[in-house]
């Protein structure tokens, strides 16, 4: 959680806590994406014209994003429509600082609790008079976090200068020092370090070069932006509608599988079944060779039927009464009986009969052979 804790404050004292400096700082953050001539010419280089009075005359900078360019040196007199003419729209238009002498102002470092980034100027303000030899009211000062210590202190330098001399080296600037929307100071390789020093009412707030382009720019990527998140959402739906469509044809396909599939599995179990049903059944010729080989010579079929597990005879023979005892013996079938009563036939003088038996299934060869098997049992 400290380490949490650690990353929090220093993301509040290096952009802020309110939602105007998030929105700075993300809007920055894209801007970098976006190549460096189309960020000069939406005006997000944070390009700047500094000035610095040397002796009678002002030298001319142009700081173009991370690249240092010295313009000109010109006349203390020189006026803003005589450096419009000389820049030309385009570079005239730019914020002009004032960048301050690393003498003119004194520099301290001071250590703040992490809350004080939210408002770190108004906390500075109590703190000038212990850190400065002028009061808050008598210096024009400003800040900048140098980064956050590992307890969550704030590495903050105070830059101040008194307004006396601020407002007299202001004044030497000449008809530009009206114009100026801040105050920079040398830091020790001679670039700007970093604060603005010139008070919130003294600076002029310049409009970007080529605004009117910058705001239809901007109202064409809100409307593409929303034109392409509509597309977006919109070819989604399609393809979400086209998926679900497939989906159901493969789901009537696969049920349509899965019914046939249970159909050929209905169709294999029933056959199987069928096939060992069959297997354990005698056969029509082995029950008709088994009926041939114990009935008597002198007894004659009508006939031979097999129903299911259900065998029946029928013709005549002049000892029918003692074909039971020859058929028990069987193992093809069990409980041979006649049905009905005996009918003397006075053609043949043979009675006529109906036997019936119920067929049993193939005896296993190894419980034949068992001990205490079907041949013990026979031999009982």
């Amino acid at each position: 959680m400290s380490g949490v804790r650690d990353i929090l404050q220093q993301l509040r004292a290096r952009f802020g806590s309110g939602p105007r400096s998030f929105l700075a700082w993300w809007g920055q953050a894209l801007a970098t994406w976006l190549p460096a001539r189309w960020r000069a010419l939406l005006g997000l280089t944070g390009d700047r014209l500094f000035f610095q009075r040397q002796g009678d005359e002002l030298d001319m900078s142009w700081r173009q994003g991370a690249q240092w360019h010295a313009l000109a040196r010109l006349p203390a007199t020189v006026t803003a429509d005589e450096l419009h003419a000389l820049l030309g729209s385009r570079l005239a238009d730019l914020p002009r600082w004032w960048l301050m002498p690393a003498g003119m102002v004194l520099r301290r470092r001071v250590l703040l609790p992490a809350a004080a980034a939210q408002r770190l100027r108004d906390v500075l303000r109590f703190e000038i008079d212990r850190q400065t030899p002028f009061a808050a009211d008598e210096a024009c000062f400003d800040a900048r976090v140098l980064g956050v210590r590992q307890d969550g202190q704030l590495d903050v330098e105070l830059v101040a200068a008194p307004k006396s001399a601020f407002a007299d080296a202001l004044a030497r600037l000449g008809a530009l020092a009206g114009g100026m929307a801040g105050a920079d100071v040398e830091d020790a390789d001679g670039a700007p370090l970093g604060v603005n020093l010139l008070p919130e009412t003294a600076r002029t707030i310049r409009q970007a070069p080529h605004r009117g382009l910058q705001l239809a720019l901007a109202a064409v990527a809100v409307v593409a932006t929303v034109f392409a998140a509509w597309a977006v959402l919109d070819n989604r739906r399609a393809a979400a509608d086209a998926f679900a469509a497939q989906v159901e044809s493969r789901a009537d396909a696969a049920r349509q599988v899965a019914a046939q599939r249970q159909q050929l599995v209905d169709l294999v179990a029933g056959t199987v079944t069928l096939n060992q049903t069959s297997a354990r059944r005698p056969t029509a010729l082995e029950v008709m060779d088994e009926v041939t080989r114990r009935l008597p010579d002198n007894t004659y079929l009508e006939k031979l039927a097999i129903e299911g597990d259900r065998l029946t005879l029928i013709g005549f023979s002049p000892a029918a009464s003692g074909l039971v005892a020859r058929l028990q013996e069987s193992p093809l079938w069990r409980n041979p009986a006649l049905s009905g009563a005996l009918q003397p036939d006075p053609r043949t003088r043979m009675d006529r009969f109906t036997l019936t038996a119920e067929l049993v299934g193939k005896q296993d060869p190894a419980a034949a052979t068992a001990p205490g098997g079907a041949d013990a049992a026979g031999r009982d």
